[in-house]
């Protein structure tokens, strides 16, 4: 990509993100953010930059899937929870 588009894209993000911080409707500032980190990203792994993407892909492979045992709370389980809910009297 050419320098002069990635300095376009730094400077819409940066002008995303600005305005996305200072808007009074949430919606509307959390896609103009999500918006500015897309453009960030596509500066940043649109030059084929192997680091980032091995280690956003380290990241990715290092996070627990759902059924990890890291998730999952200390306590009763959920079947032990719900034998109490028809234990009392009617």
């Amino acid at each position: 990509m050419p320098w002069w588009l990635d300095l376009v894209l730094l400077v819409t993000a940066l002008v995303l993100w600005l305005s996305g911080s200072g808007n009074r409707d949430d919606v509307w500032g959390l896609l103009q953010r999500l918006l500015a980190v897309i453009a960030a990203a596509v500066v940043l792994l649109g030059g084929r930059q192997m680091v980032l993407e091995a280690l956003v892909l380290a990241l990715a492979l290092w996070l627990p899937g759902a059924d990890s045992q890291r998730l999952r709370s200390v306590g009763r389980s959920f079947s032990s929870a719900d034998e109490g809910f028809g234990a009392g009297p009617r």
